[in-house]
């Protein structure tokens, strides 16, 4: 009974919206911008602006992440990882993503003007423009350097979280962003190294296609250093305290051991294996930030 209703579900067609909202990418962009709602206050976030913040800035990331998927159709039917999507596969047509990625964003954007705040609604709407347009469709199919100026947008999330309950941009808020923007090119391009192939079948100038795989390494190398001094940029200001610098510490040489295996040593299966540590790493960094913040230990 429970097999049967777990497939009919999945060849639903709410499950295959469900499935245009890259529903994994999603949950870490509002659990980033959730943990930026709690570190920009002392105590607890206003339930108005913690339920209503998160609710928008999920829908927005929907609708972005349906955005990608219509225009980049052609691109995943071609992908091993991607052709199994809804809209390659045929289970959705184009039309019918153009009309629900507007419908929730719409929804999204409502909510943030009417129970949040006007600039977290224009910064959301900004990196849906910035995700959506800037860089799928201009920048991904244009130049090896997408990752990088593109990540701009995906580094957005703590920010907006932190505006939703502070109505402002602060320093601190910076600090969040400057991470994740640094964590970008790692990440994607761990996963490039060992889909080159698919990347360059479907004629996407990803940069281990133009430049090749040591200069991507090395990269991926020279990145996480940047990385892992972001990353220690919290507690340096006063924002943390021991306990996310013990935390930084661990997970920052974890990631830096991969990265010059990478470098040094590489096979696919490595790249794979770091680019699934990089998305724990972000998490376990976050989540440490948040503990700190309410356990906070200070020399």
């Amino acid at each position: 009974m429970a097999s049967s209703f777990a497939r009919s579900y999945a060849t639903s067609s709410a499950y295959q919206f469900y499935q245009l909202t890259k529903p994994r990418v999603v949950s870490l962009i509002v659990f980033t911008a959730v943990i930026g709602m709690f570190l920009a206050v002392p105590g607890m976030v206003p339930p108005q602006a913690l339920l209503a913040g998160t609710v928008g800035i999920a829908l927005v990331a929907a609708a972005a992440a349906a955005v990608n998927c219509l225009v980049e159709q052609k691109i995943d039917a071609i992908m091993a990882r991607t052709r199994a999507r809804p809209l390659p596969s045929g289970r959705l047509t184009s039309l019918q993503t153009l009309i629900f990625a507007g419908a929730v964003g719409g929804m999204g954007l409502a909510v943030l003007y009417h129970w949040v705040n006007a600039l977290t609604m224009w910064l959301t709407l900004a990196t849906f423009v910035g995700y959506a347009i800037i860089y799928t469709v201009i920048l991904k199919p244009m130049t090896p350097q997408n990752i990088v100026i593109g990540g701009a947008s995906g580094a957005m999330p703590p920010v907006l979280g932190w505006v939703a309950v502070t109505g402002e941009v602060t320093a601190d808020a910076l600090l969040l962003f400057m991470i994740i923007f640094a964590w970008t090119p790692p990440h994607f391009w761990a996963l490039a190294l060992y889909r080159k192939h698919e990347y360059a079948k479907a004629g996407v100038p990803m940069l281990p296609v133009t430049h090749g795989d040591r200069y991507t390494r090395l990269h991926v190398l020279l990145y996480t250093i940047i990385l892992f001094s972001c990353s220690m940029l919290p507690f340096v200001t006063r924002m943390s305290g021991l306990i996310y610098l013990a935390s930084a510490l661990v997970l920052g040489l974890a990631f830096l051991y991969y990265a010059v295996k990478i470098y040094t040593d590489y096979s696919d299966a490595l790249a794979r294996r770091t680019f699934r540590y990089s998305i724990t790493y972000l998490a376990a960094l976050f989540a440490s930030l948040l503990v700190d913040h309410y356990l906070r230990v200070v020399l």
